[in-house]
């Protein structure tokens, strides 16, 4: 897809994912890891609503919370103050075996590093989330979660004999194997050249545009960013900007204002 068409074809979609419902609710979130003088305070005081049916990015420069934010939103990590709601649901109010329970059938994930088990081939790894959860996969959508990412052939196949693009394709995969309703990605194109970056943002935007699944993608790539329907900006684990869908120049300008590093089209800048 050419790059310029996806960034106007996700600038253009924003107006159509304006509803009122937030698939995820973060109130008064504080984070400090570490104490005395050593602490770093992560989030202090966030307050935010991921809207359902829309894509968020969150960009900030490094240690200004984005990830700290993904993991507190998606129940990874409990928050020192404040409240996190996912699904209509108070996350603090549930025990870790019922967090671990909401999170392989409500979240999906998809990370920089893919996280395949690598004794497992592609369809087991799409199948993990469904059978740790003890729950029988949806065949009709299996098929058409793989044939959407282009994996048809490669079932058998180990991450190991996969390219890069194909072992994310396959993470995104395993993400809508159990329709969630919220996708996390933390830097998903981090490892990817530039092709096959805007191969797997398309999937991700389609997920949204068709699926009416909730994105939120931490990343530091401008081209990336320019995916999603709003940029939500972090500085020292506060919420310094919230536009909406903005152009790739005024996400690089932004980025850069704040201290972060430019990565447009490949190309990090400091």
């Amino acid at each position: 897809m050419n790059l310029v068409h996806a960034t106007t074809q996700s600038r253009a979609s924003g107006s159509a994912h304006e509803v009122s419902a937030a698939a995820i609710t973060l109130q008064g979130v504080r984070k400090t890891y570490g104490r005395g003088d050593s602490a770093v305070r992560a989030l202090d005081g966030v307050d935010i609503d991921f809207h359902a049916g829309t894509f968020t990015a969150v960009m900030g420069p490094s240690g200004s919370g984005k990830s700290t934010l993904l993991q507190c939103a998606a129940g990874l990590d409990r928050p020192d103050a404040g409240s996190v709601w996912l699904a209509g649901t108070d996350l603090s109010t549930l025990s870790e075996t019922a967090l671990t329970k909401m999170r392989r059938t409500r979240v999906g994930f998809v990370f920089q590093a893919f996280n395949l088990v690598s004794a497992l081939n592609v369809r087991d790894n799409i199948l993990l989330p469904s059978r740790l959860a003890h729950s029988r996969p949806d065949r009709r959508w299996l098929a058409e979660v793989v044939a959407r990412v282009g994996l048809d052939g490669r079932m058998r196949h180990r991450p190991a004999q996969l390219s890069g693009g194909e072992q994310q394709r396959v993470a995104i995969a395993r993400a809508l194997s159990v329709r969630p309703d919220v996708i996390f990605c933390d830097e998903p194109t981090g490892a990817l050249d530039t092709r096959t970056a805007a191969q797997v943002l398309t999937l991700l935007r389609h997920s949204v545009d068709v699926d009416r699944q909730t994105v939120v993608m931490v990343t530091h790539d401008p081209v990336a960013a320019s995916y999603a329907d709003r940029v939500v900006f972090l500085a020292d684990g506060r919420i310094a900007d919230d536009t909406p869908a903005p152009g790739v120049d005024a996400i690089a300008e932004r980025l850069a204002h704040l201290g972060g590093r430019r990565s447009v089209g490949g190309a990090a800048q400091w």
